[in-house]
């Protein structure tokens, strides 16, 4: 008599495991859930009330500018803030000042004393919050799953991004039509709620060795990332593109002169690139790549690039969903694996200063690109603005193949730094 196979563990391999599996992870996916979809309703509510305000694409491209300059200047002082002290603390209490900025907004709105520079003053205050907060929640991603479910992970927590970047935009459309207050109490909740969500989280992680404060310390995340020219070249090649290929800023443009919608369209526009990155990551999620990565991802970029020109070139509504879409999903492939080359790459006690330093080259790049755009749009109109960013995105993949080769032939994602440690349970 034979005895039949025993039935495989489902949780016991990486290739069947899911990382919503476990509870610090899903609590972690909530919250981005809901803070994305809080910051996405507040972005089409700023953008929409800023252009109605002045009519200017310059002051369109202000509000990324004035979002962009705290990162910028906070980057090396907030990754060594993230590997000193408990990140989801750091998490908890910027999510908690974006909803009292956001609730700010609501106010100066529903009482009519909130100017276009009182907005850019509110913006500038989430601008420096998103400072630490975004480099601390890509450093604290490895310490909620075990490493070989990290790709699978990054995958996920970029769905949760692209799912509330579906939802917030047309909900903050649609709400628009009720007024910019109501949008943004909506957003204030929203942000409170992910902060109490992120207290939640309990995880096993080693303590961090809180080394001093020194201008060696707080440098050494650009060290290392000078030190592996492969990780330069996957960060600074995301950078370049979003700075040359981003059109989001002129989006309220779009919208208002060329397809002629109103906030319920720029919604739509808004959400569109993640439809496609939203399938394309719960792709991912199921079925990483793993092999020929490396093209994979400058392919990946190419299409970006593309896709942006075709969104340029546009009067068609429906043509514009679908570019934008096509946009989000190749945008989203290059984001999954850049994301977890990088993190996979980085030692636990160097992550915070390395996805600090991350976060300027992409997190901030939006931001910046949103300036750059709303310049050019200012200089040559908004078509050819975005056309020539896609035209620039293509020629910074071909530069970056013979820049950074070994990028480029990349096979698989590995974890050199795998290694049993001990650990201790921490509240």
């Amino acid at each position: 008599m034979t005895t039949p196979a025993a039935a495989p563990d489902p949780t016991s391999t990486p290739e069947t495991e899911s990382a919503l599996r476990h509870r610090p992870f899903t609590l972690f996916w909530r919250a981005r859930v809901a803070s994305t979809v809080a910051n996405q309703m507040q972005i089409v509510a700023v953008g929409w009330q800023v252009y109605q305000l002045t009519h200017s694409a310059f002051d369109l491209g202000m509000v990324g500018l004035v979002q962009f300059l705290p990162a910028l200047f906070l980057a090396l002082v907030v990754g060594h803030v993230a590997d000193r002290y408990d990140r989801r603390k750091i998490a908890r209490i910027c999510l908690f000042i974006e909803g009292l900025a956001a609730a700010a907004l609501a106010v100066g709105s529903y009482h009519g004393w909130l100017t276009k520079e009182a907005i850019f003053a509110i913006v500038f205050v989430i601008g420096a919050t998103r400072a630490f907060e975004s480099p601390t929640l890509q450093a604290l991603v490895p310490g909620l799953v075990p490493p070989k479910l990290l790709p699978r992970a990054i995958a996920w927590s970029a769905s949760a991004t692209q799912t509330a970047v579906i939802i917030g935009p047309a909900l903050g459309g649609f709400m628009y039509v009720m007024g910019p207050s109501a949008v943004y109490t909506s957003s204030s909740v929203l942000f409170i709620g992910a902060s109490l969500l992120v207290s939640l989280i309990r995880i096993e992680s080693v303590l961090p060795r809180r080394e001093p404060a020194t201008v060696k310390s707080l440098l050494a995340g650009i060290a290392f990332i000078k030190s592996r020219p492969a990780i330069l070249g996957a960060i600074s090649l995301d950078l370049f593109a979003v700075l040359l290929g981003g059109a989001t800023a002129l989006l309220p443009i779009y919208a208002h002169d060329i397809l002629a919608t109103g906030p319920l369209g720029l919604g739509l526009l808004r959400s569109a690139p993640a439809v496609g990155a939203l399938s394309t990551a719960i792709f991912l999620a199921r079925r990483p790549l793993s092999r020929r990565v490396g093209h994979t991802m400058f392919a990946a970029v190419a299409v970006f690039g593309v896709a942006t020109m075709v969104f340029a070139l546009s009067h068609w509504f429906i043509l514009s969903l679908m570019a934008l879409a096509v946009l989000g999903a190749s945008d989203m492939i290059s984001v999954v694996v850049r994301s977890s080359f990088v993190q996979l790459e980085t030692p636990d006690h160097m992550r915070g200063r390395v996805s600090a330093v991350n976060s300027v080259f992409i997190g901030t790049s939006n931001q910046l690109g949103e300036f750059e755009s709303g310049v050019t749009a200012a200089w040559l109109g908004p078509v050819h603005a975005v056309l020539l960013g896609g035209v620039g995105t293509i020629v910074v993949v071909v530069l970056w193949i013979r820049l950074f080769p070994t990028l480029f032939g990349l096979d698989r994602l590995a974890n050199p730094h795998a290694a049993t440690t001990a650990t201790v349970k921490t509240s």
